[in-house]
């Protein structure tokens, strides 16, 4: 499912215009990357939550020709799965 599938499946369920849907996906979107942007942590009972992890520095190889590398520091959005989601995935 990519984001316009999405956006269908809204507009279906809500029965809302498919542009309305689109500015409440988009909407929902946004409000989710503002919080991790602040380094807050996003939980959606039932769902899951994302949160902001940060990735030290380390070396690493690069396997064409084994050379070591720095590998920098970087920040990267982690995804939990909720309960609901589980059960409901098995």
């Amino acid at each position: 499912m990519n984001k316009m599938d999405l956006i269908a499946a809204v507009a279906d369920q809500t029965d809302l215009p498919k542009a309305k849907a689109t500015e409440v996906v988009d909407a929902v979107l946004s409000a989710i990357e503002g919080a991790l942007k602040r380094k807050e942590e996003v939980r959606l009972v039932g769902f899951g939550s994302f949160a902001t992890a940060v990735r030290k520095a380390s070396t690493g190889r690069n396997p064409r020709t084994g050379e070591e590398i720095k590998i920098e520091a970087s920040n990267s959005v982690r995804f939990k799965p909720g309960k609901a989601l589980k059960d409901a995935v098995n």
